[in-house]
């Protein structure tokens, strides 16, 4: 049952058609893979097909051609087929991608190669992102090809192939009331699953089974899959940015850094949360978390219209420099530390990215070389860390130390809103939590 109403997507596409003078555009989805055999990885639709068609079967093309007699938007897809569908599943069918998912006009995707040349035929340009799929790319230069073949018949072909994902993705970077509403659902999901593994972790517990706690409560929740790969690390794995072995045993006295989100409806969350094993934070431990807490507060604040997107990351970088002195892990001038990028030995990743249907969503970060502003509607991640290696030249007592911190934050008018506050992120509310 599609959890958004089918105007929404009309819309869409009408906006992308107003910007495309003359064209016509190309959408396909994204193909099933093969897993081993004849077993097939879970499909998910390719994210900007999916925003402006809702369809969510494999084997189909959205074309729109503004202005066409019979309707501008025309899909692709599998026939209804009864005998395949109590094998693999019900489809839309023709009829459903009319009905349901708003196709003006519906057509078998067996049909393509006879129907779509026609489509091309004196249309000026052909909107379609080159090189996303490339045996798709070869079969749109062989139709092309034919209407080329038509010139002494007065037919013209399109002479200039345009990429979309500039007004597609400018579009998908400013989120509606129903996308926000879908994922704060994803964000509430996610947390749940947060806490549960905060109340379930216990020393001699496998990193999977923590995994296993997370992946149920997403389920629970109505998601269809996590976001992406859980990352589930202890001890020395906190340390490795994009863990995802999960399965090492959790010992007492070791901090676990949980990296892990739902999906809701093709849209992300991405939450990360950081916790000791057993349940209380050492002194360094507690030191690390919560410099990496206040530098993850006073980036969010950064959050606001007007701001620009590189403000929360120089934010947090100060702050991070300035504790790991306090600290005594750097010494020095702290401007020179961060001129010279000294902290990068401890935090080397930046403090967040655009966040949407794609868990590292779209759209521009800078704006003719310049970082862009922040405006209402954008949604974003706010995620510092440090991150101990052993070494010989850092006391033993920070080794294996890793702490990361993120939420997931939506720009508003009023300013920041945390849409993943449910997840416990004080010291004295994890301890809390994990003593119940």
């Amino acid at each position: 049952m599609p959890l958004m109403d089918a105007k929404i997507f009309e819309k869409r596409r009408a906006t992308l058609m107003s910007h495309m003078n003359g064209g016509v555009a190309i959408l396909p989805t994204a193909s099933m893979r093969v897993r081993n055999r004849d077993v097939h990885y879970p499909f998910r639709a390719d994210s900007d097909f999916y925003y402006l068609t809702h369809f969510p079967e494999p084997e189909a093309v959205a074309v729109l051609v503004p202005g066409r007699e019979h309707g501008e938007y025309i899909l692709f897809c599998r026939e209804r087929n009864p005998e395949k569908e109590i094998w693999e599943g019900r489809r839309a069918g023709l009829e459903g991608a009319r009905e349901t998912y708003g196709a003006d006009d519906a057509f078998p995707i067996d049909d393509i190669d006879d129907i779509l040349p026609g489509l091309l035929e004196n249309r000026d340009k052909v909107f379609y992102s080159m090189g996303r799929y490339t045996d798709f790319d070869q079969r749109l230069i062989n139709w092309v090809n034919e209407v080329r073949n038509k010139a002494r018949n007065g037919v013209h072909a399109p002479g200039e192939f345009v990429d979309p994902n500039h007004i597609l993705h400018e579009m998908r970077l400013f989120k509606t009331a129903e996308e926000i509403r879908l994922m704060k659902r994803a964000a509430k999901i996610s947390a749940q699953a947060h806490r549960r593994a905060m109340q379930t972790c216990r020393p001699g517990m496998m990193e999977y089974e923590i995994e296993a706690e997370l992946l149920y409560e997403f389920k629970k929740g109505g998601s269809a899959f996590p976001a992406y790969p859980p990352i589930v690390g202890g001890g020395a794995n906190s340390c490795i940015l994009h863990y995802t072995e999960n399965n090492t045993e959790l010992k007492s006295g070791d901090l676990l850094l949980i990296d892990a989100a739902a999906e809701i409806d093709s849209y992300a969350a991405d939450i990360t949360r950081t916790f000791p094993v057993n349940g209380r934070f050492s002194g360094e431990q507690r030191a690390i978390y919560e410099l990496v807490l206040a530098a993850q507060i006073a980036a969010i604040d950064q959050v606001k219209p007007g701001k620009h997107w590189n403000d929360p990351h120089e934010t947090a970088v100060r702050v991070l420099t300035q504790g790991l002195k306090d600290l005594g892990l750097l010494t020095g001038d702290i401007d020179g530390h961060i001129e010279n990028g000294d902290y990068k030995r401890f935090y080397m990743h930046r403090t967040g990215h655009w966040l949407g249907m794609d868990v590292h969503d779209v759209g521009d970060y800078k704006l003719d070389d310049t970082w862009r502003l922040l405006e209402s509607g954008m949604t974003l991640t706010v995620e510092p860390g440090l991150y101990f290696a052993e070494s010989k030249d850092i006391p033993p007592a920070f080794w294996n130390i890793g702490v990361r911190i993120e939420d997931d934050v939506l720009v508003t008018r009023d300013g920041p809103e945390v849409l993943s506050r449910d997840a416990p992120k004080s010291v004295d509310e994890i301890e809390a939590l994990m003593r119940h």
